[in-house]
């Protein structure tokens, strides 16, 4: 086996395949060596290429996939000695630990060494969760967490005389599919072992803390599987339990107790080991390794920096997403601490951090409930306490997560709750996790009648628009979704270059805003498509072609007056990054024509699967400033 190359800096040529009977329970003392050697390879291996997408600013889960390698190793050499028994792919419902999928991509030869330190990289093919048919090597899309071990039962129905494995975790576990996955999977007998690691640590924190009483083997038990708990750090135990899994019939789930990145210093036990390791650590991890090739690799790499300036917008980026907490804190913070408590509850999903609910955590823990990864039911928890008059509940999550929530959010309207929600990570700027982790089908929250209970969907352009609308929608009635995205965003500045969205301006809901005025035609766009598009219409102006710019905050009300105005222009060209298919573009030439409004009329969205990488998926949807100028050429002729 020759893998190891110049620019890997880990010998992967180093692994020794081994081919052992899952019926033999017992390791010789030779084959327990090989698999130390090859575990203690491919933890190096991960630490070494996880951190080079640390270095590039892309991140990319190092401690799930570093944890798992000893049960992974000790399948991969049941596979190898009993093919015929076995459904041979590393099914994980966990899908951010893709780090395990191209790792043994490559020890199996399907995937070269040195494409290993491209890692989350744009147009590499290796994002963040595993894609069916992007990777060389890769079996299966993970999708989102906890969605795979309702997929591999299907999986277990097509092959009944084999083995199917699903890699699972304490977090991917709290999913309520996984409940009734497990309910088929006893029901049917089916042939599913899940091999689950159990380190009491999520993105936020110890499900031990904000899950008091959740323990995974006592729910797999309540549903009728066969459970087998035990440390997933003792390797002749593990592969013993593994055996006995393996070679019993039916559903059975080894649940292997650890601590997160185990033997990392700085991030064992932490919720610092979810993420990417921190560069430093790596580096002193593989110092104490002596793998200095490694360290010298990773000293060498340059972060890139996004160098583009965009014309009409100035120099002051921020991160809508924690502005968004910031806002809110704000508006509770004129409440007395009697009424906040009364009239406001704050309701988190594993992600205070990435969707600004911790600023909301931080200053008035007594109104925030860290909860588990449970969108659906942490959402319906927020509508049912805001289902009173006069009561609000706050929910924040994932734009991607969304699509879970959508029978939530109809019960949530037919009951006339009060909810303001926070949907971060919207459109694709930024999303190294790719295409299972886009939020581009936000517009499937307005899924309600024309005569029923309002929804209104809100997605701001800068931080100053963010906190103004948070203070002008808080306190409204009805279901309110305000979307950002993960990437920051610059002010936007009006012609003479002052802040738009500055001192004196008020967020009006259902108003459209007139950013730029011009004669050939209008595009209209929002959120992060905003400052790409004014550059857009910025160089146009520079190269004589007079276009203007409408932002739609909010994306389901229809502004007649603005309609009217755009809809007498020769050409309408809607900017998003959201789905083509379901964003503001599919309704907007609808509102045009049923006003008899007939401009030239065109849409750009998000319509490709994801390339990786952070901006870089802009122009991979043909969204950047370059896209919007060539469309807009092609439409004046």
């Amino acid at each position: 086996m020759t893998i190891a190359t110049a620019s890997f800096s880990i010998n992967l040529g180093a692994y020794k395949p081994l081919a052992l009977d899952p019926t033999n329970p017992n390791l010789t003392n030779e084959q327990r060596e090989t698999l130390k050697a090859n575990i203690q390879l491919c933890r190096d291996a991960i630490v070494f290429f996880t951190a080079t997408g640390a270095a590039k600013g892309l991140g990319g889960h190092t401690g799930g996939a570093y944890d798992t390698v000893p049960e992974v190793v000790i399948l991969d050499a049941f596979f190898r000695g009993a093919p015929d028994k076995f459904v041979p792919i590393f099914f994980d419902e966990a899908g951010h630990r893709v780090a395990t999928q191209y790792l043994m991509a490559v020890l199996h030869g399907e995937l070269s060494a040195e494409s290993l330190v491209h890692y989350r990289e744009a147009g590499a093919k290796l994002p963040g969760h595993p894609e069916l048919g992007l990777t060389p090597g890769v079996k299966f899309s993970s999708g989102r967490l906890g969605h795979v071990w309702p997929y591999i039962n299907g999986v277990a129905l097509a092959n009944p005389n084999k083995v199917v494995i699903c890699l699972g975790s304490d977090g991917s576990q709290q999913e309520g599919n996984d409940a009734e996955a497990a309910r088929l999977a006893v029901a049917k007998n089916l042939n599913v072992k899940l091999i689950i690691d159990d380190n009491d640590v999520t993105i936020a924190g110890h499900p031990s803390d904000y899950l008091p009483g959740f323990s995974v083997a006592k729910t797999l038990s309540g549903h009728g599987l066969n459970v087998n708990e035990g440390d997933g750090e003792d390797l002749d135990d593990l592969y013993r339990r593994i055996s006995q899994a393996v070679t019993t019939q039916g559903p059975v789930a080894l649940v292997n107790k650890r601590k997160m990145a185990v033997g990392i210093e700085g991030i064992e036990g932490s919720t610092h080991g979810h993420d990417v390791i921190p560069v430093d650590k790596a580096i002193a991890y593989l110092e104490k390794r002596g793998l200095t090739e490694a360290v010298r690799y990773l000293k060498s790499i340059q972060k890139p920096k996004h160098s583009d300036t965009f014309t009409g917008s100035g120099d002051k980026w921020d991160s809508n997403r924690n502005v968004f907490g910031d806002a809110v804190v704000s508006v509770l913070s004129r409440l007395s601490e009697t009424e906040r408590k009364e009239k406001v509850i704050c309701i988190d999903s594993d992600l205070e951090g990435s969707c600004g609910l911790k600023k909301i955590h931080d200053a008035y823990p007594e109104i925030f409930i860290s909860s588990g990864i449970m969108e659906r039911g942490n959402f319906s928890a927020a509508a049912g306490f805001g289902m009173e008059k006069g009561k609000q509940g706050i929910f924040g999550t994932f734009s991607a997560f969304l699509e879970m929530c959508i029978s939530e959010i109809t019960m949530a309207r037919l009951n006339y709750s009060n909810v303001l929600c926070h949907f971060s990570h919207s459109g694709v700027d930024d999303m190294a996790d790719n295409t299972c982790h886009f939020g581009i089908n936000n517009m499937f929250a307005d899924n309600g009648l024309d005569d029923g209970y309002e929804t209104r969907l809100y997605f701001p352009a800068d931080a100053a628009q963010m906190k103004a609308c948070v203070e002008a929608v808080f306190f409204d009635p009805g279901l309110r979704f305000i979307f950002s995205t993960r990437s920051k965003t610059p002010n936007i500045v009006d012609v003479n270059g002052k802040n738009l969205y500055g001192e004196g301006y008020t967020f009006t809901p259902g108003k459209d805003e007139v950013v730029r005025e011009g004669t050939a035609g209008y595009i209209v766009s929002f959120g992060e498509g905003l400052y790409r598009a004014l550059d857009a219409v910025e160089r146009l102006k520079q190269q004589g072609i007079d276009v203007g710019l409408i932002n739609k905050p909010t994306l389901n009300v229809i502004d007649e007056e603005t309609l009217a105005k755009v809809g007498k222009a020769p050409f309408v060209l809607v900017v998003e990054s959201f789905n083509r298919r379901t964003g503001l573009g599919s309704r907007f030439g609808t509102w045009l024509l049923e006003r008899g409004l007939t401009p030239k009329f065109a849409h750009l969205g998000t319509h490709r699967e994801g390339s990786g990488g952070l901006w870089e998926q802009f122009p991979h949807q043909g969204i950047d400033p370059e896209g919007i100028i060539n469309k807009v050429k092609e439409l004046v002729g």
